[in-house]
């Protein structure tokens, strides 16, 4: 009895802890959701004309940052128990030429070389974890030596750029799934136009009464479901209140009979996992491999968790704020191709300093909390 009360104990404290990091990080995504909002609204009145505000410019930002947003999900996860995971972009890389270099040069099917990435990146995330958690050693220098490791594999692969085109079936398979085109729309082929929902949807029609419909790719499904389902484990299960509680005091965690070993290894697997699949939706877009593919795709999912609220410190972050980060990362880069005269690099520049903003906003919450606790 007095074991079952302990157990008892123990989960409603980790609840405990996980409730405060939500709770706490209510603030930094209330300010996330605003900026992205601000900016959208922002490019919908000044870019109109270049059709900023249609439906599908939105769906392209989602489209063209699926595989960011499902990497970025799983550094979030990892970021929560206070680790980090720096890898994640050479991964992606090695996965895209892997995808390539299977189907074009050894005629494997598109599902064969799919499943041999997802199986690598499982490995590679249990090889990261074992040696992170049980290992105990620090969690940016063995993600620094799997950076230049998949770098380097991809690299022995080939060193120029594959291209996947549909001379197998496998790349057919593959290029049909990554053009295919997921329409919004009520009506049918033999019964064109629009009507009141697929004008909320961003149906439109030209003055020739050639319907435009919004559409998205299969990758965008992928991701949403991603982001989904990892707000459901860190939201509702024990495995994600163990991973709030590692990341906000791993001492306690210990004293609350929190296996934290076995938590943080099975978070740097799903990371891994979740890397590997980034690269097949990465892929998806790209439809090639190359050495320099995805080169610091790290610090983007990094910096699109911080912005969605992620505290460096961990013990605190949310999905949804990841979310979030990445449009207003795409929402930035949505802007400057409108303004057409501004290099790329003020992508750089722009995302930057908002980076900058949020751990400063970081820095005096901590502050603030520290003194409330004394």
């Amino acid at each position: 009895m007095k074991n079952k009360n302990s157990k008892q104990e123990t989960v409603l404290a980790a609840a405990q802890k996980k409730k405060g990091g939500i709770d706490s990080s209510n603030f930094l995504l209330f300010i996330t959701i605003c900026l992205f909002l601000l900016m959208y609204i922002f490019g919908c009145l000044i870019y109109a004309e270049a059709g900023f505000g249609r439906r599908q410019i939105l769906l392209n930002m989602l489209i063209d940052n699926a595989g960011l947003l499902i990497a970025a999900s799983g550094m979030t996860m990892v970021m929560i128990t206070g680790g980090i995971d720096i890898s994640v972009g050479s991964v992606i890389g090695l996965s895209c030429m892997i995808l390539s270099y299977c189907m074009e040069k050894k005629g494997f099917s598109a599902s064969s070389s799919v499943a041999i990435v997802l199986g690598l990146g499982i490995l590679f995330g249990i090889f990261q974890g074992w040696l992170i958690s049980y290992m105990e050693l620090q969690p940016f220098i063995i993600t620094l030596a799997g950076l230049f490791g998949c770098r380097g594999l991809t690299a022995v692969l080939s060193t120029e750029q594959i291209a996947i085109t549909d001379a197998n079936s496998g790349g057919r398979a593959f290029l049909a799934v990554a053009n295919k085109n997921i329409y919004f729309r009520t009506g049918t082929d033999e019964n064109p136009g629009i009507d009141f929902i697929d004008w909320l949807l961003g149906a439109t029609q030209n003055k020739r009464g050639v319907v435009s419909y919004p559409f998205v790719h299969p990758s965008v499904l992928i991701a949403i479901a991603v982001v989904v389902i990892i707000w459901f484990v860190l939201k509702y299960t024990k495995f994600g209140r163990n991973l709030y509680a590692i990341g906000g005091n791993e001492q306690s965690a210990l004293l609350m009979g929190i296996n934290v070993k076995r938590n943080k290894f099975v978070a740097y697997v799903v990371e891994g996992f979740l890397a590997a699949l980034a690269g097949t939706v990465f892929c998806l877009n790209t439809t090639s491999g190359f050495v320099e593919q995805a080169r610091g795709f790290e610090m983007e999912a990094i910096s699109s968790a911080v912005i969605g609220g992620t505290m460096l410190t961990g013990g605190v972050g949310s999905v949804v704020g990841t979310f979030f980060g990445v449009l207003i990362k795409a929402t930035i880069e949505t802007l400057l191709r409108c303004q057409g005269t501004l290099s790329s690099w003020w992508n750089k520049i722009v995302l930057s300093i908002i980076l900058c903003f949020f751990i400063v906003l970081q820095s005096v919450f901590i502050i603030i909390k520290n003194r409330q606790k004394k």
